[in-house]
């Protein structure tokens, strides 16, 4: 079958968001991918292009028609297929008719000792050229955060569809969509180029780049990233590439051409983020430093124009004046703020809503306040520490209604901070301002010091808690909270900072703020889910982490430490005699009750010998426990291994003698109890040792 054919589709459209482009090429890819196969059509190569103004794809060495298959179509079995006579039946009948054939065509062969009726089916593949003219259900599928309507049409789209390409070699495949219809005829850069002629999908990439387009976004990255170093190395300075802001760029121009211009010095008096916030979130600029050490920020900056360099030193003079507008406006708002004072920005937070159910921020603010006192008394920190805390929680979300925080959102607590510390904050409260909202992300850094943690964790706890009891749930991917986010962020900080206090104590503290609570059970499995979570991300198997979160989440570090013990122990051959002698007691104690064991009832030395070991074990376990020690209390527990194996070998458990056996099955669930506050090891699949 002849292969060197060549596909082309093209989407040209509106100028797309450009955080919508690098998802929507990638989907269109992986549909096309999966569609070719459903279609039977074979390929070399698919090659994707993505402008602001174009998705394209390239198939490669795509197949002439579509392959022909023959399968074997199985129909009902033969007790039904003839009927009492040995004549076919009407279901027989019916089969075949279905799958285009007749009773003649039927063969019988036995499957798992049944016969079945089959038919042998043939299906002819067509030209894949008309099967390509079904890819407008593939542009219509591609998935993106927004869509909208335009003109009178129903269809739905990104933005919307200007001009369409389909080709096969030379061939333009027919269809329409929103009433645009296909062809091969595309369109260069907006403003330096017109509409040009394709004659076949192999010069697509280089007749765009005539008419100033760089269809490839790796190619296009990369002329960015060239021109960003040629610069850096004729001015002799370092220019900060941060890698989203280069995508970013690279998803707004269609040719990219980079430059650099300057501003006033005076400037680099402002607070060195509200400079790069300016440039960076609201300009697309990249940030200019003396060098590599990015300590000293220079009144350059760097971006990228989309066309070529034809009067460029105008390009260079507007944008200067652009930036030199919102620079005057952040020196403006940052010295009219530090003209007020923190206690009068809180009181401002009176008339901010959090949530409509859940009050102001300022609300926020003093529920926020009460919940790390608790905390603080929990974990029995200093009364000037106890003091810090509060004051850090109660000024916490200050800089929300400052002027400067409105016009850059993204400075939210480092604003907070820097004029916290303008207005002699003590250095702990001004640093918490900052990092109460740590993490930020997944991968974010956590808060550094006490007062900072259990600030952000009274913060996250109080919206968590706050917005799950009124019963918004996160549901599917829709968190617009940011729910899951700080769950783990609360979670991750008592981790890392080894906090030895269970819990279900810090959560209790928040649900105690919000009465008439009917949603704590999912407020609890909230969290668990989380915990599951960060489990995962430490290597933890689902079925150990089941097992050491069976009761509760309790102390995380501990949890932790035990599901890595038992984790490293699933394969150990070693561990088989305790991991059946345990499951053993765990199994059989769901038919004992909770009863007093009667030391007098003994008859045999393997009764007694368990349960001499049990009390020695409870003792050494507890020390342990309190201790927090996972391995020690691990390997107190190894020894009652022997001791049960003894008394399952010597005694029958369920014994006639109705006092012998409630004693013994006693026996049996205080066994369980003391192994069970470690793990539920009946939950782990313990690995098969050959």
């Amino acid at each position: 079958m002849q292969t060197n054919h060549e596909v082309l589709f093209e989407i040209g459209v509106e100028e797309l968001p450009a955080r919508f482009i690098d998802r929507a090429e990638k989907e269109l890819a992986d549909r096309t991918v999966a569609w070719l196969k459903e279609e039977r059509i074979g390929f070399e190569e698919v090659m994707t292009f993505s402008t602001p103004r174009r998705l394209a794809i390239r198939i490669k060495g795509i197949d002439e028609e579509q392959e022909t298959v023959v399968e074997k179509v199985r129909g009902p079995n033969l007790d039904i297929a003839k009927d009492a006579e040995g004549n076919w039946s009407k279901a027989a009948i019916g089969f075949t008719k279905g799958q285009g054939k007749t009773v003649d065509d039927i063969t019988i062969e036995e499957v798992k000792g049944v016969s079945y009726t089959f038919v042998e089916k043939k299906t002819e593949g067509k030209p894949t050229i008309d099967v390509l003219a079904n890819f407008a259900d593939i542009i219509a599928s591609i998935p993106f955060q927004q869509t909208m309507r335009w003109g009178e049409k129903t269809f739905r789209f990104a933005r919307p569809i200007r001009w369409l390409v389909a080709m096969m070699d030379d061939q333009v495949i027919p269809f329409e969509i929103a009433g645009v219809h296909t062809g091969n005829e595309t369109m260069g850069h907006r403003f330096l180029a017109g509409k040009v002629t394709l004659n076949n999908p192999s010069e697509y990439e280089t007749t765009l780049e005539k008419q100033y387009v760089i269809a490839n976004p790796k190619k296009r990255k990369q002329m960015i990233v060239d021109q960003i170093k040629q610069i850096e190395e004729a001015e002799d300075f370092h220019i900060e590439m941060n890698d989203s802001l280069l995508n970013e760029v690279c998803n707004l121009v269609e040719y990219p051409t980079a430059f650099h211009g300057e501003y006033d010095a005076d400037y680099l008096s402002l607070p060195e983020e509200v400079l790069i916030t300016s440039m960076r979130e609201h300009q697309r600029y990249f940030p200019v430093f003396q060098d590599e050490s990015k300590e000293q920020l220079l009144p350059y900056f760097v971006s990228v124009r989309n066309g070529d360099a034809h009067a460029i030193d105008n390009v260079v003079q507007g944008n200067e004046k652009v930036l030199r507008a919102r620079l005057a406006d952040g020196r403006f708002f940052y010295d009219e703020d530090r003209n007020s004072s923190i206690d009068s920005y809180v009181e401002k937070l009176k008339s901010v809503i959090f949530q409509e159910e859940l009050g102001t921020i300022y609300d926020k603010s003093i529920r926020v306040q009460k919940i790390a006192a608790k905390i603080s008394e929990l974990l029995e920190v200093s009364e000037a520490e106890k003091r810090t805390i509060n004051r850090a929680a109660k000024i916490s979300k200050f800089d929300l209604v400052t002027n400067m925080v409105n016009e850059f959102p993204e400075l939210q607590g480092i604003i907070g901070e820097n004029y916290a510390r303008h207005f002699d904050e003590d250095d702990l409260v001004s640093t918490a301002v900052r990092e109460h909202y740590k993490p930020v992300h997944a991968t974010d850094s956590l808060p550094t010091n006490k007062v900072s943690s259990i600030v952000s964790v009274a913060d996250k706890l109080d919206t968590v808690v706050g917005t799950i009891s009124i019963g918004l749930i996160p549901t599917g991917s829709q968190d617009p909270y940011g729910l899951r986010r700080q769950a783990i962020g609360i979670l991750r900080i008592m981790l890392e900072n080894k906090w030895d206090i269970p819990f279900e104590s810090f959560l209790k503290i928040a649900e105690d703020l919000f009465e008439n609570n009917e949603h704590k059970a999912a407020i609890m499995n909230f969290f668990k889910d989380r915990a599951i979570y960060i489990f995962n991300k430490e290597k933890v198997e689902n079925d150990i982490i089941d097992a050491v979160l069976h009761d509760e989440i309790g102390v995380l570090s501990y949890k932790l430490a035990k599901a890595k013990l038992l984790s490293a122990k699933r394969n150990d051959s070693s561990f088989k005699l305790v991991q059946e002698s345990f499951v053993r007691v765990l199994n059989l104690a769901d038919k004992a009750k909770d009863k007093a064991i009667d030391t007098d009832v003994f008859k045999t030395p393997s009764e007694e010998a368990l349960y001499n070991q049990l009390v020695i074990a409870k003792d050494n376990f507890d020390r342990y426990e309190t201790a927090f020690d996972a391995e020690s209390g691990l390997e107190e527990l190894i020894t009652l291994a022997e001791p049960i194996h003894q008394f399952f070998e010597n005694n029958m458990v369920m014994d006639p003698n109705e006092t012998l056996k409630e004693n013994r099955l006693a026996l049996v669930h205080e066994t369980a109890r003391l192994i069970k506050r470690f793990a539920d090891l009946t939950l782990i699949e313990w690995r098969r040792q050959g």
